[in-house]
């Protein structure tokens, strides 16, 4: 299982030794270095990002301030040279709190923690999964109900996000980070920055797309590593 994961810290050194921590360990998938919390927001609305490693002291937004605007958090662990404020931290629900400069030990400690914590949702998650678990999309003043093995990929238009299934197709209101966040990580997988295909329906891999059915379905360059190893154990 791989873990993608964001780097937010204003200091050139501190997140160079970050992304070198990160390389060590193989589970780790960095999807981006950020020196400031609103470079975040950009990568945080785009993918989905497992753990965030966040600095507290940066300008204009602190850590703890940007932490208290995201809706969907991540597994967040604070890297901070001041342990004044791990109390708002842990009431925060951060996983872990390293205070610079911390070894290699404790980061591998930090991120076994999160880790931990991702697949117990995860787990909880996927128990509420069965063959009846379906979506109900509201489109054209209807409601749909739209089982989870019905569908077959489904795109984003941005401001909305199309589902295919093999009967229809249904266009609503959505953004693709919001559904990537809602259905069950087990059963979907995301390809593309427009594309979400469920993973047991994938039949081929052909350079650089998928295919679902007769549709071939492009693979972006930041996902191509996930894809590989989640779909086909490379």
């Amino acid at each position: 299982m791989n873990y993608s994961c964001l780097i937010v810290d204003d200091e050139q050194l501190a997140r160079k030794l970050l992304e070198e921590y990160v390389a060590k360990i193989p589970m780790l998938d960095l999807r981006g270095m950020c020196k400031n919390p609103l470079e975040a927001m950009d990568i945080l609305k785009e993918e989905r990002i497992d753990i965030l490693f966040l600095d507290i002291q940066m300008p204009g937004l602190t850590g703890v301030e940007f932490l208290k605007t995201l809706r969907d958090k991540p597994a967040v662990i604070f890297t901070t040279a001041y342990s004044e404020y791990a109390l708002e931290g842990y009431q925060l629900d951060v996983i872990d709190y390293l205070v610079k400069p911390f070894p290699f030990e404790r980061f591998v400690q930090a991120v076994n923690k999160a880790t931990d914590s991702i697949e117990l949702k995860r787990k909880a998650d996927a128990s509420l999964i069965d063959d009846d678990k379906y979506v109900l999309l509201h489109a054209d003043h209807k409601i749909y109900k739209v089982h989870l093995d019905e569908i077959e990929y489904i795109e984003g238009l941005k401001e909305y996000v199309s589902y295919y299934t093999k009967q229809q197709r249904i266009i609503v209101l959505q953004s693709l980070k919001s559904i990537e966040e809602s259905l069950p990580s087990e059963l979907f997988i995301r390809v593309h920055r427009s594309y979400i295909v469920p993973i047991k329906k994938i039949r081929t891999l052909d350079g650089n797309q998928v295919q679902i059915g007769e549709k071939l379905i492009p693979i972006g360059r930041s996902y191509k590593d996930d894809v590989l190893k989640r779909v086909f154990n490379e």
